[in-house]
């Protein structure tokens, strides 16, 4: 049994906004399971990491003994969230939607524990709703308060359409919570106006308001743009395990923390005891890089394909035949960060930046033996990797 105070540390960690923190330790005094919701819209048949963020927070409050409803949003799926988006999102077909949350339903298993977790969609509960039932749920907010939400607001102002199914969209969401009877709702920050929609119809409804969590975007590979498959940035939870394990020794050592405080289960002051080591003892952030890949890859395949992925990377990237006399080159960043072509310039690996953004394009660069074609990828302050451009020119590079 948890106490309050080391149920609220599992709860808070990684998080942004605890909407009321005052509330959540009300109802966790009173013992009883809590009803946590999260809400997912099967718009691709394949979760990335990215995902994972909030599938993780969800096995945390399994872990602290709460139920976990896990909904398949198969009807807001055919509205499309505009949620961030600047133009009207493409609907999908029922086709699309069943096929997509079929994959669902085996991939979060790989992280949920599926005896306590309960599987809804919402199309349970909307495809009975008339018309009327439509309009009364509509009448229970204003355009008003919906023109308060960022991206209506900036669409509005600059002229662009908005379509009244898109103001749908957050009643949707909301009365999932209402006919779910949800506790807590968990959302990224970009679904933080929908979550509070929520709140306020469990209030219309009579229903206690559900207490608000909201988990960070995750950065992608590169560091600065959101994971996201179509930018290319992603860790696919499906993909082969020594391509999963290779991706996640390739984020920067300042990345790695991040990742380690949204992905992984490592216990928050274990991960505080290597950062320490890392910065004040010498310990080479590769070791506890090592840490992170291993989990992760074990996670969703398995202990032996972990460890299989783990000696592969160490002969492929380790012991490759690269000279065992590499003197250390040492360059200077521009406020932590150094673009990619400039590090390649400043170590003498290349000639210029032009010459290096071209070689990154053909793919003759390699960071601890893994080709990048990542042009705007940036290295930041601390970051300790030997360089390859060819087969002849290699250096090991802190950059300061």
């Amino acid at each position: 049994m948890h106490s309050v105070k080391e149920s609220l540390q599992l709860i808070k960690r990684g998080a942004v906004d605890l909407l009321l923190e005052d509330e959540l330790v009300e109802r966790l005094k009173t013992g009883r399971p809590l009803r946590i919701k999260a809400g997912f819209d099967p718009t691709a048949p394949d979760l990335h990491l990215g995902h994972t963020v909030l599938i993780n927070k969800l096995r945390q409050f399994q872990d602290l003994g709460h139920h976990v409803m896990f909904l398949i949003g198969d009807f807001t799926g055919m509205i499309g969230d505009p949620t961030g988006k600047n133009i009207t999102r493409k609907p999908l077909s029922r086709e699309e939607i069943q096929t997509n949350a079929e994959t669902y339903r085996e991939q979060v298993f790989r992280i949920l524990d599926p005896e306590r977790t309960e599987v809804l969609f919402n199309s349970a509960w909307f495809e009975k709703m008339t018309s009327a039932d439509f309009i009364h749920l509509a009448a229970k907010h204003t355009v008003a308060r919906m023109l308060e939400r960022d991206d209506f607001s900036k669409r509005y102002a600059s002229g662009q359409p908005i379509a009244i199914h898109e103001f749908l969209y957050p009643l949707v969401q909301g009365f999932d919570s209402v006919a779910m009877r949800a506790d807590i709702e968990l959302g990224g920050t970009d679904q933080k106006f929908n979550l509070l929609v929520g709140r306020e119809l469990q209030k219309h409804y009579g229903q206690l308001p559900q207490i608000i969590l909201t988990m960070p975007i995750l950065e992608g590979l590169d560091g600065v743009q959101k994971m996201s498959k179509s930018l290319g940035n992603y860790v696919g939870i499906r993909e082969d395990p020594n391509e999963m394990f290779g991706k996640l020794m390739s984020v920067s050592d300042t990345l790695m923390w991040r990742y380690f405080e949204l992905l992984s289960f490592h216990p928050a002051r274990e991960i505080a005891e290597w950062q320490r080591q890392v910065s004040e003892e010498g310990l080479n952030p590769r070791d506890v890089k090592f840490k992170l890949a291993e989990e992760l890859v074990e996670r969703f395949h398995g202990v032996e394909a972990s460890q299989r992925a783990l000696a592969a990377f160490i002969e492929r990237f380790q012991k490759r035949a690269l000279p065992g006399n590499l003197d250390e080159v040492q360059v200077r960043s521009r406020d932590g960060q150094l673009l990619i072509a400039n590090l390649l310039k400043e170590a003498g690996l290349a000639a210029s930046t032009s010459e290096a953004l071209r070689l990154i394009q053909q793919g003759a660069v390699r960071i601890d033996g893994e080709r990048i074609e990542n042009r705007d990828l940036m290295l930041t302050a601390g970051s300790h990797h030997v360089y390859q451009v060819g087969r002849r020119r290699v250096a090991k590079v802190l950059v300061l």
